[in-house]
């Protein structure tokens, strides 16, 4: 009889690092440095802060955490369970999935109409539907949702001044419908914070009291929502979006309270909604903060042991997206769904990746559903609680941002609340800060935005959508940007030119030797819209195609040592053939040459660059 197998070793005996020898920080460091050496960091360097950056809320991220790093876990509690870091509810999303929510906003009800039961059909579990100025006409509410069994299919209204009609419209036709008030679920998405931030419409706060009394048999549906994208639109980095969040949820819920309401009823008739963008980590770490900055609020406003967790509905950021090479879209909205769902969202909108175009086609939205579909389904996100808890570096930054977001509510509340600070600018000049810093990162594209700033594709063909019905924000009080939208003017300004610019492309020696210089400067150009013409070869050469080539403005390009022998006669004989503006690409630190007009070389800014070219040639 054969011998029988050992059996495995229990457990605790286990390690999947035994077959690894023992690593200290030490060790890493060393291994680190040596690698940084060859890029030119100075050996003494410390590699930590070499490769440390720090956010817009001047948290400094780290590229190695610890477990003596990370705060206590203890304190976060389980899911469920207060401070509801760790998930609002118990089972998250493992008993039935997040909720899938579709936006729709087109004003044609009977496109809208097949558009919603084409979504419910095939995958979403829910509806947000902006309704009034910018969106669907209210009267037309009935033709939209003809068809949908508004007891199953929760329904959130964006209907900004027209937030109480939308509420009766929708409540008439559950009562016309037969449907039971009690099983209507969703929310009257009333913000008049939020509104006003965006269009300058009067903030009625007594409104949320009517909406809690008219709502009054519908106990699932909520009455406000907290739309923190107004303010992530508007520049806020992730700390402020919490902070500011958080004053307007504080001024809805005294308002809701004052009106009669208990807190926790109080605190049960609101819902979040903030934006989550290509940056996964600071996104999902964003939702857990969130979750813990309300929790203490709720917590001081005396709210019971039972109290709820924070319902947060999470969209993929607007912001973000572009114009130009959409199709790049749809990386930016996977990363920002799959940091949704790993940060405890409980409802998801992925933006269909032609938003910035127009109203998005049947195209766009399956792609929008199925991001949605093959996270949770295929890749079994829907399966896992909290997925990123215990993580060192999630949890470190969780903590850091929670502290960052509750200095910026503190501050606003000090400021008279959220409303108050709103209407004296307080809240326009904080974003305004944080973008001018995102701004100059992006000008310099040390935040490249992919398609856009870097890797543009001059010669794209242009996706076409029906116009998106416009808000009126003559008034607004806050602005809504697109990170592109200064690389996208450009572009625009480029294609409309009775003949596409030009720069001439001065390749100094060989075609192979200047090619990394000339690839670089061709990039930067081409994200302004500008066609490279390039050449290589000795001066008579350059020369001779620089005259042939239709433009003024030429960029020299060759290595170093190159640059040495051959760029001030060059740029000499360029101008003498007719350069009216002359670039190199290269360091000016590095190979300072007298004659050019500028350098285009890593961290510079690209689109003062663009600027200048465009003026020279006389782009409109």
């Amino acid at each position: 009889m054969p011998d029988e197998p050992e059996p495995p070793p229990e457990p605790e005996t286990l390690s999947l690092a035994a077959d690894f020898p023992a690593a200290d920080a030490d060790q890493w460091r060393a291994a680190v440095s040596a690698v940084l050496a060859k890029s030119g960091v100075p050996d003494d360097a410390d590699p930590v802060a070499a490769l440390s950056f720090t956010t817009y809320d001047g948290i400094t991220v780290r590229p190695l955490y610890t477990a003596a790093d990370a705060p206590s876990l203890d304190a976060d509690g389980l899911p469920g369970h207060p401070p509801f870091v760790r998930g609002a509810t118990a089972e998250g999303a493992t008993a039935g999935g997040w909720d899938v929510r579709a936006r729709h906003a087109d004003p044609d009800p009977a496109r809208t109409k097949q558009a919603v039961l084409d979504d419910l059909e095939r995958g979403a579990t829910s509806l947000w539907l902006v309704l009034g100025d910018g969106g669907i006409d209210v009267d037309d509410l009935g033709a939209v949702l003809d068809g949908v069994y508004l007891d199953l299919a929760p329904v959130v209204l964006d209907a900004g001044a027209e937030t109480e009609r939308a509420a009766h419209v929708l409540l008439g036709l559950a009562d016309q419908r037969g449907v039971d008030a009690a099983e209507l679920t969703g929310s009257l998405g009333a913000d008049p914070i939020g509104l006003r931030a965006r269009t300058g419409a009067a903030a009625d706060l007594d409104a949320l009291r009517t909406l809690a009394e008219l709502s009054s048999g519908s106990p699932r549906l909520r009455v406000a929502t907290v739309d923190a994208t107004v303010y992530h639109d508007a520049g806020a980095s992730d700390a402020q979006e919490l902070g500011i969040a958080a004053s307007v949820g504080v001024a809805y819920l005294r308002s809701l309270v004052d009106g009669g309401l208990g807190v926790d009823d109080a605190l049960a008739a609101l819902e979040f909604r903030y934006a989550v963008t290509a940056e996964q980590f600071p996104s999902i770490a964003k939702l857990r903060a969130a979750r813990r900055i309300w929790d203490r609020i709720a917590e001081l406003s005396g709210a019971g042991d039972g109290r709820p967790g924070q319902v947060q509905h999470a969209v993929t950021s607007s912001a973000v997206l572009t114009q130009r090479d959409p199709w790049v879209n749809m990386l930016r909205a996977t990363i920002g769904c799959f940091a949704g769902a790993v940060g405890g969202a409980a409802a998801m909108t992925v933006l269909p990746f032609d938003t910035a175009l127009g109203l998005p086609d049947d195209f766009s939205r399956r792609i929008a559903r199925n991001t949605q579909a093959v996270l949770h389904d295929e890749s079994s996100l829907g399966r896992v609680l909290d997925a990123a808890g215990g993580s060192w570096f999630v949890e470190t930054l969780t903590d850091d941002l929670a502290e960052q977001a509750w200095t910026v509510f503190t501050d606003v509340e000090r400021a008279g609340g959220a409303l108050a600070a709103l209407d004296d600018g307080l809240l326009a000049g904080l974003l305004a800060a944080t973008q001018e810093q995102r701004a100059d990162d992006i000008a310099h594209r040390r935040a490249p935005i992919t398609g856009v700033s870097e890797f543009a594709y001059v010669d794209e063909k242009p996706v076409r959508r029906t116009p998106t019905p416009a808000r009126d924000t003559s008034a607004a009080l806050l602005p809504t940007l697109r990170y592109a939208q200064d690389y996208e003017q450009l572009r625009d300004r480029a294609d409309a030119s009775a003949a596409r610019p030009k720069v001439f492309l001065a390749g100094l020696g060989s075609l192979a030797a200047a090619s990394a210089r000339s690839g670089f400067a061709a990039n930067l150009f081409q994200a302004g819209g500008i066609e490279c013409v390039t050449a290589a070869g000795d001066v008579d050469e350059l020369v001779a195609a620089f005259r042939d080539s239709g433009t003024d403005v030429a960029c020299l390009c060759g290595p170093d040592k190159t640059y040495a022998e051959l760029a001030e006669p060059a740029g000499r004989a360029l101008r003498d053939a007719g350069a009216t503006l002359l670039w190199l690409a290269g360091d000016p630190d590095r190979v300072p040459t007298d004659g050019v007009d500028g350098y285009l070389h890593v961290g510079c800014d690209a689109l003062a660059v663009l600027h200048r070219t465009f003026t020279t040639l006389g782009v409109a």
